[in-house]
C-alpha cells in the first residue's frame, strides 16, 4: 500500500501514527512546502521571545520520519492531484503514485486588499516558522510595529516581538479583542493586562490607507510604523483539492472517518470542516488537538482499520505574562459566573449539558474535566453540578463513574479518594 501525505504538521502527524498502529509495512511519502522538520505553530511566538529553540519547537524526535519508515520530500509543492491515475504532481516535475492519499494542507493568512499596502517595504504575516524567522530579522530595539487583528495570531505575535522592539500598536475592526473566544467582560480583563505591558489597541477601527510607513485609520488617526504584521485570521488552505473535484463547503468535505467525496482520498487538519458537537453545526477549527484526532482517524482508516471521530470541540489554551485563558465549546445557554481575584469563569449549560465554559486566571486546573463534560455530554443531574462550578474536580462524579474513569474495579477502593 502506498500513502501520501500533502502537508507536514499536526494532521499529518496523526495520520502517520494512525496508519502504523494498524499497517507496519505500507509505503508512507510525505509532501511539505516547507523546509522544515515538523513543528508546532503555537511555539513560533516563544522562539521571538527566546523562550525556545528550533529543537525544542519539534513536534516529533528528531528520528520520527526513519523510526516509521516515511519518505519525506521538503521543500515540495504539490501542484494537482490526479484522481483518474491516483497521483499527486509536484512542483519539481515528479508525480507521486498513491493508493490512500491525505490532504493536509492547513491554512493560509487573510490579507484584505488596503490601498496602499504596495507601498510597504516590511511587511508581514505570522503564521509558519519562516514567518516568525523573517520578522526577527527584520526587528530590532528600535523598531515600531504595526499589528492588524487582535484576535490569538495577532496578539501571540505582540508577545513574541514585546521585549525586542520598541513599540507594538494593535489594530481590530472588533469592538474587543479575542472576540471569537472571550465574552466582552473577559476581553476587557485581558485586555487591560495587555496594556500594561505597553500594548496600545486600536478598537473598532480599521486601516482606509497605507502611505508608505504610515497607516491612516477610519477613525482619522494616523499610526506611524516600521514593520506591519497582517493577523486578521486564517482560511482553509482548500485549492487544490477543489482544483481535483473534491466537495468544499467552508473546508473540505469530510464523513466522520475522514473520507472524502473521492475514493482513496481523506483530508484532515485546518483545512477542513469538523462537526462541532457543542453547537451541533459543520465548522472550519483550526485548532491543534483537533487536526491530530482528524488526522490520526484518517490514518486508522486508510490503513484499513475502523474509527471515527464524531465528537470535535473548540479549544483554546492561550496565556500572556502569567495569565491564562481556556476556553471550549459554545457559549449559550444559561450561564453559571463567577468573578474573583483568583479567576473569572463562565459555564453555559443547555438541555441538561454543559455547552461551553470560559476561564481567565493566574492558576487554572483540571480545566480538562470540563472539556470531558462537554466532549462526552455528560447528564449534568448524574454528577454534584454545584460542587463542580465552584472548582472542577473528580469527587463531583458519582463513586461508580470514578471507578470507570479511574480503572478501579469494586474491592480495590483502598487508597483512592472514592
Amino acid at each position: 500500500m502506498k500513502y501520501v501525505i500533502i502537508g507536514n504538521s499536526t494532521a499529518a502527524v496523526g495520520c502517520i501514527e494512525g496508519i502504523r498502529s494498524v499497517d507496519n509495512k505500507g509505503e508512507i511519502a510525505v509532501i511539505s512546502s516547507e523546509q522544515h522538520h515538523t513543528y508546532s505553530r503555537p511555539l513560533i511566538s516563544y522562539l521571538l521571545q527566546g523562550k525556545t529553540d528550533l529543537e525544542r519547537m519539534k513536534y516529533r524526535d528528531n528520528n520520527f520520519y526513519e523510526k516509521n519508515a516515511c519518505t519525506l520530500l521538503l521543500s515540495q509543492t504539490a501542484t494537482k492531484i490526479n484522481s483518474s491515475v491516483r497521483s499527486v504532481q509536484l512542483s519539481e516535475g515528479e508525480a507521486v503514485p498513491y493508493d490512500r492519499l491525505l490532504i493536509a494542507t492547513g491554512s493560509v493568512p487573510l490579507i484584505p486588499p488596503t490601498p496602499g499596502q504596495g507601498t510597504v517595504k516590511k511587511q508581514f504575516t505570522f503564521l509558519s516558522l519562516d514567518d516568525a524567522d523573517a520578522l526577527k530579522k527584520a526587528t530590532g530595539p528600535d523598531s515600531r510595529v504595526l499589528i492588524i487583528g487582535a484576535g490569538l495570531i495577532g496578539l501571540k505575535c505582540a508577545e513574541g516581538l514585546h521585549g525586542r522592539v520598541k513599540s507594538i500598536k494593535v489594530v481590530d475592526m472588533a469592538d474587543r479583542i479575542l472576540p471569537s473566544i472571550l465574552d466582552p467582560e473577559g476581553s476587557t480583563l485581558v485586555q487591560r493586562h495587555l496594556e500594561k505591558e505597553g500594548i496600545l489597541f486600536y478598537l473598532s477601527d480599521t486601516v482606509s490607507e497605507y502611505s508608505g510607513n504610515t497607516a491612516a485609520l477610519k477613525s482619522g488617526v494616523e499610526i506611524g510604523f516600521d514593520v506591519l504584521v497582517t493577523a486578521v485570521g486564517v482560511r482553509p488552505n482548500v485549492s487544490l483539492a477543489q482544483n481535483a473535484g473534491i466537495e468544499i463547503r467552508r473546508g473540505i468535505l469530510t464523513d466522520s472517518t475522514g473520507r472524502t467525496n473521492l475514493d482513496g482520498i481523506y483530508a484532515a487538519g485546518d483545512c477542513c470542516e469538523s462537526h462541532d458537537i457543542s453547537s451541533d453545526e459543520n465548522r472550519v477549527l483550526a485548532l491543534l488537538p483537533n487536526a491530530y484526532l482528524q488526522g490520526e482517524c484518517a490514518g486508522v482508516n486508510m490503513a484499513g482499520g475502523e474509527k471515527v471521530f464524531d465528537n470535535a470541540i473548540p479549544m483554546n489554551a492561550i496565556g500572556f505574562w502569567g495569565l491564562h485563558i481556556q476556553s471550549a465549546g459554545t457559549y449559550t445557554g444559561d450561564v453559571y459566573r463567577e468573578n474573583t481575584k483568583q479567576e473569572y469563569k463562565l459555564l453555559y449549560t443547555k438541555d441538561g449539558v454543559l455547552k461551553g465554559f470560559i476561564r481567565i486566571g493566574k492558576e487554572l486546573s483540571a480545566t480538562g474535566i470540563y472539556t470531558a463534560l462537554i466532549r462526552n455530554r455528560t447528564p449534568l443531574d448524574s454528577i454534584d453540578f454545584e460542587l463542580i462550578c465552584k472548582k472542577p474536580q473528580f469527587m463531583a462524579f458519582a463513586a461508580e463513574k470514578r471507578r470507570e474513569m479511574f480503572g478501579i474495579t469494586p474491592g480495590e477502593e483502598e487508597g483512592y479518594l472514592l
